[in-house]
């Protein structure tokens, strides 16, 4: 042991000894200078974010990115190895809500979006002496004198001229995604944060009745279906069915109810029931019902039919599917295939909207009980149960559940170039092989246009200003364009200075101030202002819907 322990002592003293003499002798930069006029390779160091400590990952990362820079340098190429520095985005923000001790966008926007985004500039570099000793302690050559930073106006500037550029090909548009979004915080979450937050949970599990608005087969039935969130039940604006499924209608209890073949015995239970009728669920498709609740109308599309869809299996509940589009990626994309409209009763914030009339305001999760309460008052309560299963709740504040969620949202359309990308990566010679066409390709293959936006507030604000008469949008693509059309732009932001020297002049690229930049052009009627301020899209204004978002950023 005490041998193993002096060998390793040895190693480091003589690793410490090589560190010292690249300082020394300012080796990395001699390398860079004998490089001066060769060809270019050029490499940019994915940013970590300084507002967090680094870890033995970032070690592992590192070392390749070194590995492929040295073999470049070596190959005969100039790698000038520039360094970077994240400072955008939700990590960010929930570190100062932690420091401010305040939750929430309600809270940010009571401290003050300004003094926010200050602090954010204040959060982000806590730990960059710590990240400065880890590069140099495992010999990572990085150029730290000259990083670039994302909330500097350079960076800022270089990803809106590449919007623009998006924007001008087509390739940049508005429309609408279902996410997982966190009610609380008041934002959509990725698909690896959602993965953080998982845990097992008890949930109500209803069998509602969805009465038919006339008769089949010379029954007046109900359709049973199945739903372990009971607060979607009043933004319902469709029912799925298997159209290649048997399904069944069965007398019980004085009642003719309508459930898949297979799943009659699990679904009828002890229950006395007599099977009237079997036949397929493409019999069912077409047929409309009365909805368990009638707060609002859906907007857009048809609305309470029976359509049929791919999804649906006899794997549990009861063989139909309640589709509320506003809070499933299923639902939205079956009801828009079949032209079915839209419905969102519940607002960002996890609320009941004011058409819910005596649920108005309720929290989601607490309008479950209440909800089934009414139903079954009304006779339309099947059954109800528990549903243990695994579900999302926010990694960062672990008491608060996730939803499903429609929110509009900025596109790139990633889809355009999906058979470029295709064919470029056949053309890679992949170590191992089977990255091409098992992970990477499947990747590839499965790509769907990339939302961008993110409603929050510490993040590169999308340039896109919107005339509030015609509708008319523009992408800007840099801060002269923004003065060409406006010269005074930046006043307030400029007065803001005045009075508070310490300000960053990055800051007037950032919310608050960037929001009040206007401008007009002669001989059109209206004012162009930052973000998407109407409606329109199968997302848009109508019964329930959520209203026009904030001002967009992308980080």
């Amino acid at each position: 042991m005490f041998e193993e322990i002096s060998g390793q002592r040895r190693q480091q003293e003589l690793e410490e000894r090589v560190l010292s003499r690249w300082k020394e002798r300012n080796v990395f930069q001699r390398a860079l200078e004998r490089r001066a006029h060769a060809p270019r390779f050029t490499f940019y160091e994915g940013p970590p974010t300084a507002n967090g400590r680094p870890g033995i990952h970032h070690v592992l990362a590192r070392t390749l990115k070194d590995a492929i820079c040295r073999y470049r340098d070596l190959t005969g190429y100039l790698v000038e190895r520039k360094a970077g520095w994240d400072t955008h985005g939700l990590p960010v923000e929930v570190e100062v809500e932690k420091a401010l001790k305040i939750h929430g966008k309600d809270a940010i926007r009571a401290y003050g979006l300004a003094e926010f985004a200050h602090k954010c500039i204040e959060s982000v570099f806590q730990y960059t002496g710590e990240w400065e000793r880890l590069t140099d302690r495992i010999g990572y050559w990085l150029d730290l004198s000259q990083a670039y930073v994302t909330y500097h106006e350079p960076y800022v500037e270089s990803v809106w001229w590449s919007l623009k550029e998006l924007f001008k090909k087509g390739h940049l548009y508005q429309g609408h995604k279902v996410v997982w979004w966190w009610p609380e915080g008041g934002t959509a979450l990725s698909s690896a944060e959602v993965g953080l937050g998982y845990r097992e949970t008890a949930d109500p599990s209803v069998t509602v009745r969805f009465p038919l608005t006339s008769t089949f087969k010379g029954q007046h039935a109900n359709l049973l279906a199945w739903t372990t969130t009971p607060w979607t039940l009043p933004s319902n604006c469709a029912i799925a069915v298997g159209e290649a499924l048997q399904y069944q209608m069965v007398s019980c209890d004085d009642k003719i109810e309508i459930v898949a073949k297979d799943l009659v015995a699990k679904v009828f239970g002890k229950r006395t029931f007599t099977v009237l009728e079997t036949f397929s669920g493409a019999e069912l498709v077409g047929l409309s019902y009365e909805p368990p609740f009638a707060f609002a109308t859906p907007s857009g599309g048809r609305a309470h039919l029976v359509v049929g869809a791919a999804f649906v299996t006899t794997e549990s509940g009861t063989g139909l599917v309640h589709l509320a589009p506003a809070f499933g990626e299923d639902d939205a994309e079956t009801c828009k295939a079949n032209g079915i409209g839209f419905l969102q009763l519940l607002h960002p914030n996890g609320t009941l909207t004011e058409e819910c009339g005596p649920f108005a305001g309720m929290k989601f999760k607490e309008a479950d009980r209440p909800l089934m309460k009414d139903l079954a008052d009304r006779g339309l309560l099947f059954d109800r149960g528990q549903y243990l299963h695994d579900y999302p709740f926010c990694w960062r504040a672990a008491s608060d559940p996730l939803i499903q969620y429609a929110r509009r949202s900025w596109f790139i359309r990633t889809s355009a170039v999906k058979d470029a990308l295709l064919r470029n990566n056949n053309s890679v010679q992949w170590f191992p092989e089977t990255i091409r066409d098992g992970r990477f390709g499947d990747f590839l293959r499965n790509n769907v246009d990339w939302a961008l936006s993110r409603e929050r507030f510490w993040g590169t604000p999308l340039p896109i200003w919107v005339n509030d008469v015609s509708g008319k949008t523009e992408c800007l693509g840099s801060i002269q364009e923004i003065l060409d059309r406006n010269p005074a732009a930046f006043a307030p932001f400029d007065e803001a200075k005045r009075k508070n020297p310490d300000l960053s002049p990055h800051l007037r690229v950032h919310k608050p101030w960037i929001d009040d930049v206007t401008y007009e052009i002669p001989g059109e009627k209206g004012v162009y202002r930052r973000g998407a301020r109407g409606g329109g899209g199968w997302c848009g204004p109508g019964a329930g819907a959520a209203g026009p978002p904030p001002s967009p950023f992308v980080y």
